[in-house]
């Protein structure tokens, strides 16, 4: 199967990393993001636990925006590149979904750098 991610976030926020970060996961599939193809070979894949159409947890939130603070870090990225699959291949794949909170993410996410 060919068809992984880095980390799932599991609904009570515990954390399982599947594959390395400097390792490719097989999470984008057909993918661009800003005019470059196959996302697979340069992001990271975290996937929440749950359905386009159901809230993901408070602490899946939290624990999202703390990862993504880190990766941030790490390599500078800057927060217009935390997106979704939804971003990356649109009308292939629909998650994060409607029911993701992207301005309450966005605002832990902001958070998270200041403290």
């Amino acid at each position: 199967v060919r068809v992984s991610s880095h980390l799932l976030i599991r609904r009570d926020g515990a954390v399982l990393q599947f594959v390395p970060f400097h390792r490719r996961a097989w999470h984008a599939g057909v993918s661009e993001f800003h005019g470059r193809t196959a996302c697979n070979d340069y992001s990271i894949g975290i996937e929440l636990e749950g359905t386009d159409t159901s809230p993901y947890t408070g602490i899946q939130y939290i624990t999202l925006a703390a990862i993504c603070r880190r990766l941030m870090q790490r390599w500078s990225l800057p927060t217009s590149h935390i997106v979704g699959h939804s971003d990356i291949a649109p009308g292939r794949k629909t998650d994060p979904g409607p029911a993701f909170n992207w301005a309450g993410f966005r605002k832990l996410l902001t958070m998270a750098s200041e403290g």
